[in-house]
Parts: C-alpha cells; structure tokens; sequence
C-alpha cells in the first residue's frame, strides 16, 4: 500500500469526508486499533448505507432495520467493502466516533487512542478474501505510521456489550501476513 497523501490521510483509501469526528486530547498517542464489523440493513451487503450512515444521510425510514438508527452519530476511520474497496472516513489523527463506552489496559474512552477499521459483514459470515487482502496492507501501513501496541476486536474493548468481528474473523492471517510487509 503506498504512503500517505498527507498527514493522516492514506493515499490508497477513497475519501469521504464524515461530520463524525473531533480531536483528539493532546498529546495522546494512538496505540490501538480497533477492528469492527458492520452491514446494513443487517446481513445485507453492497450499496451505500454504511457511507451514508457515517455521514449523516442514511434515510431511517427507508428499511426497517434502520430505525434504531436515527440520530445516531457514528464513524469509523476506515472501511472495507466485500469487494475490498478501502474507503476512509476520518483522518487518522483526528478521534472518530467508533468504539463507544470501551476500555483496554484500564483505560477508558478507546476513541481517544485508536484507530477503528469496520469490515463490512456481520459475526455470522465469513470475510471474504479480497477484504484481507486490502486489511493485510492498510494493517501494516498503521503499525508503521503509528505507535500502535495492539489490534483488538470490537469485542474486546466493549465487552457483552458488541461482539464483532465475530469467530470467523481469521486473526492469524493477519497478524502473520502484516509482519511480511
């Protein structure tokens, strides 16, 4: 994956501005990511109502798996279509809103130190490979760019409140082909 266009921005990502960000606290180090799972409506793949839901668009009325939805303000950093499309939301610097109420190594609000990547899909599927292959490298390009000491589920740092990515999401694979790069 080549470089960075400009600080915090990834050259390979497609852009697309989302409202649902703000700054980080100074002087905070971005030391995790965060991997996450998402469809929408649920178990339903393709279209644009994940974009349109981190930018504040998505029409709550135009499904019923989308009411619980209105007035929620959410972002993630990066997504990764079924097709393995990267597309990125929130510069990378800056804190977008993906983690919710979270803690990891006791400290709380995981927003503030992480970088959060959604994968489109839902625990009860598997990813497909075209997803790994665009994670593999955007995973490298962040442990090189950051001072990251972990990548954790969604699950991990909300604990019986999400579950994603879920049990079919092949750890190994990338922990192993990220160190290649």
């Amino acid at each position: 994956m080549s470089g960075w266009e400009e600080p915090g921005w990834l050259r390979a990502a497609r852009r697309v501005d989302s409202p649902n960000f703000d700054a980080r606290p100074p002087g905070t180090a971005v030391d995790l990511l965060v991997l996450h799972c998402v469809s929408l409506p649920p178990g339903i793949y393709g279209g644009s109502a994940i974009e349109d839901f981190f930018c504040n668009r998505l029409d709550c009325d135009a499904h019923e798996g989308f009411r619980a939805l209105r007035g929620v303000r959410v972002s993630a950093h990066f997504l990764i279509a079924r097709d393995g499309t990267l597309t990125q939301f929130v510069c990378a610097s800056d804190r977008a809103w993906h983690a919710g109420k979270s803690e990891w190594e006791g400290r709380s609000g995981c927003n503030d130190f992480s970088i959060g990547i959604e994968l489109e899909g839902s625990e009860f599927d598997v990813f497909t490979h075209a997803q790994y292959e665009s994670l593999i490298p955007l995973h490298a390009s962040l442990l090189a760019a950051f001072p990251i000491r972990a990548t954790r589920a969604h699950s991990e740092i909300a604990p019986g409140r999400k579950t994603d990515p879920g049990p079919l999401f092949d750890w190994s694979r990338i922990e192993r082909d990220s160190r290649k790069r």
